[in-house]
């Protein structure tokens, strides 16, 4: 029996990969792109974002132009009306991992990250390892998979299987990705028979320019943090106190510090990311009302669904995170006018936050505000280039 091989030399370790100049910004800047009805807000207040695709090239194109690092896409499987409500929110989801293949092929310098659930239905890491390989040629070296293992309940059941035990899950992954490591690194014909996954005589070329693809994990567990320490480039985590600013603040750093510890016991460093939903306007007091104003159309409907899904799941992430959070969405959430947001960020930044992927309400018009008004502000601060 063959064995998957030692870890491959990833693009954090080649100084010239995309990722490693995109590390260079003291603090870098991703946007999670609305690809799903109602994108992370559940409220009805009036807004234009939209989930299809020209929608999200431009909001990508614009990030781009601004100096974004990277685009990020989130994996749901939800059933018709998706999770109800006056809006069925997120009954449309358009796939990330084509998405953000056909991003990269639109584009010239930001990454493009996916999410797949890899233990669903029939993956095979023969397959998924090929896919990324292709996906990481088209891209330049731009591409990345987030690799998450599912904690819904209800998920796996849409592909005739049932949840399997957390960390149970977390060793599948680690013996997929292992796998596909190996594949990446090509030095010659696979041969595996594992605890979960066989392979004979497999091979992928060609092989990714840096050695693999940007690996990303989001993790909230001991099992998921020892997961990512030992594969992944960037850590995507939530806040373990809740979305409130200000009341998670200070949890933030150890938080942090654990997850790079995971991964300097394997002899690895990590970027660590989170998601701040940002409601920016001229002035605090302007911002407030516009976040009350979202609060105040909350689609309970969805809200309680989504609920019911979040505490129906395993998930060890954002576990003080209330009804009222998802109203406006976001790990965590950054109100007020701009000189305010670039100090949330600074603090973040000063927590040991290596980058944040950001959301906003109404996504076009948002992001705009934030790229006139808070990025001067952040390059001012020295968090940008």
């Amino acid at each position: 029996m063959s064995r998957p091989l030692d870890r491959v030399p990833g693009p954090l370790d080649d100084p010239t990969s995309p990722l490693s100049r995109a590390a260079q910004a003291p603090l870098m800047l991703g946007l999670f792109l609305p690809l799903q009805t109602g994108a992370f807000s559940q409220s009805t207040l009036p807004r234009d974002t939209r989930w299809d695709f020209e929608y999200n090239r431009a909001l990508t194109a614009r990030a781009e132009s601004a100096g974004f690092e990277f685009v990020f896409g989130l994996q749901q499987w939800v059933g018709q009306g998706g999770f109800g409500g006056e809006m069925a929110y997120r009954e449309n989801f358009l796939d990330p991992f084509i998405s953000t293949v056909a991003l990269a092929a639109t584009t010239s310098s930001i990454l493009s990250l996916s999410t797949v659930h890899v233990l669903y239905g029939n993956w095979h890491p023969l397959h998924l390892a090929r896919f990324a390989a292709t996906a990481d040629h088209i891209s330049g070296g731009r591409y990345g998979l987030n690799i998450v293992t599912g904690y819904a309940e209800k998920e796996p059941r849409m592909f005739g299987m049932e949840r399997v035990d957390h960390d149970r899950r977390y060793e599948q992954a680690d013996e997929f990705t292992s796998i596909m490591e190996d594949l990446w690194a090509g030095r010659s014909n696979l041969t595996y028979d594992g605890a979960f996954y066989r392979l004979h005589e497999a091979y992928v070329s060609p092989r990714p320019r840096y050695g693999r693809p940007i690996l990303v994990a989001a993790s909230g567990s001991p099992a998921g943090y020892a997961f990512a320490g030992r594969h992944a480039d960037i850590v995507f985590t939530s806040s373990p106190a809740g979305a409130d600013f200000d009341g998670a603040i200070d949890a933030l750093p150890e938080h942090v510090a654990t997850i790079k510890r995971a991964a300097r016991a394997e002899g690895r460093e990590v970027k660590v990311i989170i998601f701040p939903l940002i409601v920016c306007r001229e002035t605090d007091a302007e911002a407030q009302a516009y976040r009350d104003a979202i609060v105040e159309h909350a689609d309970h409907g969805s809200l309680e669904n989504y609920h019911a899904r979040h505490t129906g799941g395993d998930s060890q992430a954002w576990p003080q995170h209330v009804l009222a959070d998802r109203a406006l969405g976001g790990h965590l959430q950054i109100t007020g006018g701009p000189e305010k947001v670039a100090e949330s960020l600074e603090r973040l930044h000063a927590a040991g936050f290596d980058g944040v992927q950001l959301g906003f309400y109404d996504y076009e018009p948002d992001l705009e505000q934030f790229v006139e008004t808070v990025l001067p502000l952040l390059e001012k601060k020295g968090l940008r280039p």
